[in-house]
């Protein structure tokens, strides 16, 4: 039946020759026509019998072999520019108008294979073209076609196997150094970013690495404090010599490996001769390599020799002949030299400005400090521990020798002094007479310390503090004869705005008829050491208060910040400070204050005091100013509020027997403590009665 059906279709009548012209077939691929009945059973059964690679004929057809009558580019040939296509049946013959096979110009049939390359024939898949129907099939356009012969109409896996055969005959590229192919000022950047401990670790990964690493553009500047124990002396002189003329910043501070059996001189001073800034302190280094180092080095601005045996006046006239540049000078506890080395510097560096001579000896004859007087240049001066220096040499460095006197003030008319900073620490020989000659003459002082003068009293530092409007740092420690007084005056100083540091530990007669008014009127404090003195739980309440407004005024600004440290106050060992003070300070560095009319929103703490108090609560409280530090306010405050129910029962535990009696005794000694102190404060206005009836309450051992 089959053969049947195929026998009629291949008679069908023709309608003629194929027409040559593509344009009509696309015109008639454009006007499809509609099969119905008869025709359209024999369509379905041409397809059938045309498609025997659709074996699985339960799938799904793909979108080419779909009825629309539309041309189907995936049914096309590519074998010749005009091609009709007809069924492929076995045993059947192809009509004239429907040929299989490509026809030639000469017009005889070719077969499957042309020119030796095969060419594989697409069979017709769509609707078969009966009589009045037109092909389905559209050709490529002649622009899109390709010769036969062109690279492109062959066999794509042919072409992927000659990609591949070509792609093994590329060379390979060989083995690329990225770091090697690197320019060396790309490779000095990058070494620039690492320590110098890393640098010297890096230089045993070979020998190129080495010598990279030990290149002078990398050490501009030679900082041994962070390693200096660890480094050995070898790779430290080795350092030295390869980048000595580019180093500009040399601190070998501490450096004791430095000695004499493994000491070249030749390493610091022919190698070194760029220095800026030089610091040798606490190397075991002689005079002839610190004398050349300075002679070698003409650009020299900061130099540190403090502790160097080697250092002696012959040692300072050469520095003064050969760093006429020089800046900065610390000689502090060289021991080999007196202030007659200090003169020799001073009339040769004119732009000196700050001398540190710590411990040194040979102030009692007064041409050193004259020629200091003359040249007037010093902005910085340390004296600590300089037992020699007297009042009357302390007056020549203030007011020069012989100055006249002005008749209506009866002060010397000698020029303000530049000192903004000023030392005079453990000077036990200096008195009262010597500091009021300070008074008027260093207008400009900023940092004032006078810890260990034992002789001096609240007269010597009356007139001193009236006329220094710019100070910042006074340190009083130690002045057993100091009274409330000193402090009172300091409260209304004009420099009360801008005192940030205070040091009274040890001043056993200072309390809180004179801190109280200190603290009030100085709203730049940053920093308090009181301990071993007699001030109480009011001056902590009293900071915690002022802290508190300056977080008020800070949450205008900026009301999300994290807390920082504001003040630190020092109350160890201070008998009247007991744990009720510290947990107010506690309680104020946690505070979450509820908004107001003035401010409707919730502020927290910017500012909060860090305390250094009694031992046995110390660990509670640097726990509470860490969690309060990070934000945790909730946190710290659970844990004040649990230090503080242990307290109270271990009060509670105590209260009987002999407990009753000691803790009964203590509030007496304590009662009379602050009416010792209410006399020597009778001025203040009644502060300690004020006192009494708060703590009165609540006195704990």
């Amino acid at each position: 039946m089959m053969n049947a059906m195929v026998d009629q279709i291949v008679e069908a009548p023709q309608e003629g020759p194929p027409h040559p012209d593509p344009a009509i077939d696309e015109t008639r691929a454009q006007t499809p026509v509609k099969l119905k009945g008869r025709r359209r059973l024999l369509q379905k059964l041409q397809r059938i019998s045309s498609s025997p690679s659709l074996s699985n004929m339960g799938r799904t057809p793909s979108s080419g072999y779909r009825n629309g009558g539309r041309g189907s580019i995936s049914c096309i040939s590519l074998a010749s520019p005009v091609a009709s296509y007809g069924p492929s049946c076995p045993g059947s013959q192809s009509p004239a108008n429907y040929m299989t096979a490509p026809a030639t110009p000469g017009g005889s049939n070719l077969t499957n294979f042309e020119a030796g390359k095969p060419a594989f024939g697409i069979r017709l898949v769509e609707n078969e073209i009966m009589e009045g129907a037109q092909p389905t099939s559209v050709p490529v356009p002649p622009g899109l076609r390709s010769s036969p012969n062109s690279p492109s109409s062959e066999d794509y896996f042919l072409r992927s196997v000659a990609s591949v055969e070509a792609a093994k005959k590329l060379k390979k590229r060989e083995n690329f150094d990225f770091w090697g192919g690197m320019p060396d000022e790309i490779k000095v950047e990058i070494l620039r970013y690492l320590s110098p401990k890393e640098i010297v670790k890096c230089s045993a990964v070979s020998k190129l690495w080495h010598k990279m690493c030990f290149d002078g553009q990398l050490w501009t500047s030679l900082d041994a404090s962070e390693f200096y124990t660890d480094i050995p002396a070898e790779s430290l002189i080795k350092i030295m010599t390869s980048a000595g003329p580019f180093v500009r910043d040399l601190n070998l501070r501490g450096c004791r490996q430095l000695r004499k059996p493994n000491w070249r001189t030749e390493a610091l001073t022919k190698s070194c001769n760029n220095l800026v800034n030089a610091s040798l302190e606490g190397c075991r280094i002689e005079q002839n390599p610190i004398q050349d180092l300075i002679v070698r080095n003409h650009g020299l601005m900061h130099l540190n020799l403090s502790g160097l045996s080697g250092v002696t006046n012959s040692t300072c006239e050469i520095i003064g002949k050969s760093c006429p540049q020089l800046e900065l000078l610390n000689v502090s506890w060289c021991s080999h030299m007196d202030a007659q080395g200090l003169r020799k510097v001073v009339e040769h560096c004119p732009k000196l400005k700050d001398l540190r001579a710590g411990e040194i000896s040979g102030f009692e004859s007064k041409g050193s400090l004259e020629c200091i007087f003359n040249a007037n240049t010093l902005e910085r001066l340390i004296l600590n521990g300089c037992e020699s220096l007297t009042d009357d040499a302390l007056r020549v460095l203030c007011e020069g020798i012989n100055t006249e006197i002005d008749s209506l003030t009866g002060r010397t008319t000698a020029p303000p002094r530049k000192l903004r900073h000023l030392d005079l620490s453990r000077c036990h020989r200096l008195t009262d007479t010597s500091i009021k000659s300070l008074a008027k003459n260093v207008p400009d002082l900023e940092g004032l310390q006078l810890s260990g003068c034992k002789e001096l009293t609240d007269a010597a530092l009356k007139d001193l503090i009236s006329s220094v409007p710019k100070l910042t740092h006074l340190d009083l420690e130690e002045i057993l004869e100091l009274t409330n007084i000193t402090l009172q005056n300091l409260a209304e100083a004009p420099c009360k705005d801008r005192l940030e540091h205070l040091s009274i530990s040890y001043c056993e007669k200072l309390g809180d008829s004179g801190m109280l008014p200190l603290i009030k009127a100085c709203p730049a404090l940053r920093n308090v050491e009181m301990d071993n003195t007699r001030t109480s739980d009011l001056v902590l309440a009293e900071a915690a208060s002022i802290v508190r407004q300056r977080n008020a005024a800070a949450a205008k600004s900026s009301p999300n910040g994290r807390p920082h440290i504001g003040l630190r106050m020092v109350v160890y060992d201070c008998q009247n400070v007991t744990w009720t003070g510290v947990r107010e300070v506690l309680s104020r560095n946690a505070e979450i204050r509820r908004p107001t009319p003035g401010n409707p929103v919730h502020s927290y703490p910017s500012e909060i005091i860090q305390l250094k108090c009694f031992y046995g609560w110390q660990m509670t409280v640097e726990e509470h100013t860490k969690r309060v530090l990070r934000g945790d306010l909730a946190a710290a405050s659970r844990l004040e509020r649990k230090w503080a129910e242990y307290m109270v029962a271990n009060e509670e535990a105590g209260a009987q027997g002999a407990g009753v009696r000691r803790r009964r005794r203590r509030a007496r000694e304590a009662q009379m403590m602050h009416a010792d102190e209410e006399e020597g404060g009778a001025g203040v206005g009644g502060i300690g009665r004020r006192r009494r009836a708060r703590s009165g309450g609540c006195v704990v051992m």
